[in-house]
């Protein structure tokens, strides 16, 4: 396996402002070498992405096998997938010292081609800042 180290914002689209002002987080997360996948620092041509994230890209027909591959993978590392959407999976893991890393994994194919099975997707890898573990405050009530 290969040892990557992503460095990302939160956000895998930000703001541009963002971007330029935020600390950017560090973790180190081995993505595992898998045959129809190759790193693509351009992030399928998307500048913003690739300035926050690493992606690799595979074909359409091979995204789901890919992805369930680096869940697999992510999980004997001790990564658990806690959350998501239907093309984003957010993984979180423990820290030694208390609190939790957590990082996501988008997946996204190029819009303005024809969707085939032959036709590029990609995944990018981002770094979730801060504690992901960490209690959020209860939002206050509005008064009456």
């Amino acid at each position: 396996m290969k040892t990557l180290i992503l460095a990302a914002t939160a956000a895998l689209i930000a703001a541009p402002a963002l971007a330029q002002t935020a600390p950017t987080p560090r973790l180190n997360v081995e993505i595992p070498e898998v045959a129809s996948v190759s790193a693509d620092p351009t992030c399928g041509g998307n500048a913003g992405l690739a300035q926050q994230a690493f992606c690799v890209t595979t074909t359409q027909a091979a995204i789901t096998t890919v992805v369930d591959t680096f869940t697999a993978d992510f999980s004997r590392q001790g990564w658990i997938a806690a959350g998501g959407s239907d093309n984003r999976v957010v993984y979180v893991k423990r820290k030694e010292g208390g609190g939790c890393d957590g990082f996501q994994m988008l997946a996204f194919a190029d819009e303005s081609r024809v969707q085939a099975p032959g036709a590029p997707a990609w995944l990018a890898f981002a770094a979730i800042p801060g504690d992901v573990c960490a209690a959020h405050p209860a939002p206050t009530p509005a008064n009456p």
